[in-house]
């Protein structure tokens, strides 16, 4: 059970009052005993006419009157030993540190009756496990462990909220057998990359992962069988892309949003994949025509044919450029989607099966692709960053003389505004959530000495941006300074080397985690890396113990000092508590809906 630490109120014991000596003192012999015994009597009579009358009103209810509920304040609960501690209990056995909401159970599912986790705390349920990948989502959350299979939990799964820790639903096993790598998660969709570079999609409810008889591949499955390789009893789709892949290309990451789903091939190809038919709202699939199979509402997806139309997925901005510019009321343009979309079920998972190339990334060599919710950036091979779709609050960064909420055309983003023109920059990562994009740019001189900046831009209303203003719109990428330009020495070169931040996990809601490069330069006796946050802190989703917002990427405290990301040698357990083996694994920090999750992760 997972108990919330808060700090310890201090109340006074008592009120002292000190009595104060004036000029007036003196005069008190001189008052008026006539006035004051008048003035007591009055006051008697008036207190016992107001006793009477209460005791003869007497109101008779029909039901006994009971006592009101306390609206007293309980005691703060002190905080303990786990509060901010470094994930590793006292017997040595690693566990995942949680703090933030706790409403969907999520955090803990285990722990029903735990809304708001206040600070940093251990939970059990994940002692000894290490994880491949974690992913949060507003109503549900998944896992890989280390055998690469999908665990899933969250009221959104199952579908229900338990009231009572004996009705509390442990983590499910979804996925198996396919050796998962990583996972990302919309409303609806779970989507899934092997090892092996394919990509697998299922329900995110677990009601809706009921397997069809007519998609069971029985040669597979008796071969499984046979080898006593476990199985999966869900029902998925391996997405196949729409243009064939070259000779050992495969899959290598991807990268969801609200709607849109973007993959990166080994080759350095861009893929896209519409999850409903609002995936192309803001142009961020980069492409309209898509193939999708047909599959009309009142028919089941199993039985449905193998018939494929073809439809437009037209922007909303194009498909009605004055929607937004006309104060009074008119009839809204046709949106210009094709008629077949409208016949389309697109709540199963096999309303889209493929994944299609962007059209002007072809030729073009992408290392890295990111998401926002409506939004999509990539990283090429140079170091220069691409970003297109929705735009109202500046979340693409191409600069205040871009006034369009919609780019429906890969863009580059000019990372060299405000640096001499002597500065080179390089793109070294880009991080996106909800409305909100970071860049990393590796800055080079032939005067200056080698440093990196964190750039930012989007919506900054919750102080996300880190640029110490709140800000709505933000369409120039402005640097963070508080994670920008740092340097530490560097014993190997002997000389001063940049800090270049690890990760950034940005919510789709506000709040944004930093974790710096600390460790790797910092020599014998290194304890872990730092991190640092920022943004919306509605539900203590910083782990400051408070609810204020911070507009600035501040330290996280814990009780001994800085709050350290460690790595150290494991024994790994699997999700079903079997031994895996013992590996290298690394504390790495999830920025959730309203949380934030930091679990162990297993260095590849």
């Amino acid at each position: 059970m997972l108990k919330i630490a808060t700090s310890r109120c201090l109340r006074p014991n008592g009120l002292h009052l000190r009595a104060f000596h004036t000029r007036h003192a003196s005069q008190g012999v001189r008052l008026n005993w006539t006035r004051i015994a008048l003035f007591t009597s009055t006051a008697t009579s008036v207190a016992a006419l107001a006793v009477w009358c209460v005791q003869s009103n007497v109101v008779h209810n029909d039901t006994a009157v009971s006592a009101p509920p306390s609206t007293s304040t309980p005691e703060a609960v002190p905080r303990d030993s786990n509060v901010n501690s470094t994930g590793v209990d006292e017997n040595g056995s690693i566990q995942a540190i949680v703090w933030g909401s706790n409403r969907l159970n999520i955090l803990d599912p285990n722990a029903p009756g735990v809304e708001v986790v206040q600070h940093p705390t251990n939970v059990k349920w994940l002692e000894n496990v290490a994880l491949r990948d974690l992913v949060l989502h507003e109503r549900h959350a998944a896992c890989v462990d280390a055998r690469g299979d999908v665990y899933q939990w969250g009221d959104g799964f199952f579908g229900s909220t338990p009231t009572s820790d004996a009705e509390a639903k442990s983590p499910k096993a979804t996925l198996r057998g396919k050796d998962i790598v990583k996972l990302q998660l919309t409303e609806s969709r779970v989507y899934a990359l092997s090892s092996s570079g394919k990509v697998y999609v299922f329900a995110a409810n677990e009601e809706q992962q009921k397997r069809r008889s007519e998609s069971t591949d029985s040669s597979w499955w008796g071969l499984c069988s046979l080898l006593g390789v476990s199985q999966s009893t869900i029902d998925f789709v391996e997405l196949s892309p729409k243009e064939k892949l070259k000779w050992r290309e495969y899959f290598t990451t991807i990268a969801a949003g609200r709607g849109h789903l973007l993959a990166l091939t080994s080759a350095g190809r861009t893929f896209s994949h519409p999850v409903d038919r609002d995936a192309n709202s803001h142009g961020q699939l980069g492409l309209r025509k898509v193939d999708l199979p047909a599959v009309p509402h009142d028919a089941s997806p199993a039985s449905a044919t193998v018939a494929r139309v073809t439809v437009d997925l037209i922007p909303k901005s194009i498909a009605d450029p004055y929607a937004k510019a006309s104060s009074h009321s008119r009839t809204a343009l046709s949106s210009g989607t094709s008629q077949h979309l409208n016949m389309i079920h697109d709540k199963d998972i096999r309303f889209s099966d493929s994944l299609f190339e962007i059209p002007a990334l072809r030729g073009v060599k992408v290392k890295q692709i990111t998401a926002g919710s409506r939004s999509s950036y990539v990283n090429t091979d140079e170091g220069r960053v691409l970003s297109w779709g929705a735009n109202e609050f500046g979340q693409l960064g191409l600069g205040s003389g871009i006034t369009l909420d919609t780019i429906t055309v890969p863009t580059e983003v000019i990372l060299t505004r405000n640096v001499p023109v002597s500065v080179r920059t390089k793109c070294l990562g880009i991080s996106a959530g909800g409305d909100m994009a970071f860049f990393v740019a590796d800055r080079t001189g032939s005067d200056l000495p080698r440093y990196v900046d964190i750039l930012s831009c989007g919506n900054g209303q919750w102080g996300g941006l880190g640029t110490n203003l709140y800000t709505t719109a933000q369409a120039n990428p402005v640097r963070v300074r508080s994670v920008s330009g740092l340097v530490e020495y560097d014993e190997k070169s002997r000389g001063l080397a940049p800090i270049v931040p690890e990760a950034i996990s940005v919510s789709p809601v506000g709040h944004v985690l930093f974790t710096l490069d600390t460790l790797s330069r910092a020599g014998p006796g290194a304890s872990g890396r730092d991190l640092m946050v920022c943004g919306l802190n509605c539900d203590y989703q910083l782990g400051t113990g408070k609810r204020k917002s911070l507009p600035v990427p501040t330290v996280l405290e814990s009780l001994g000092g800085r709050f350290l990301l460690s790595r150290k040698i494991a024994c790994v357990k699997d999700m079903a508590g079997k031994v895996w083996k013992n590996a290298e694994v690394e504390q790495c920090a999830v920025a959730g809906y309203g949380n934030t999750f930091v679990y162990w992760r297993i260095r590849s």
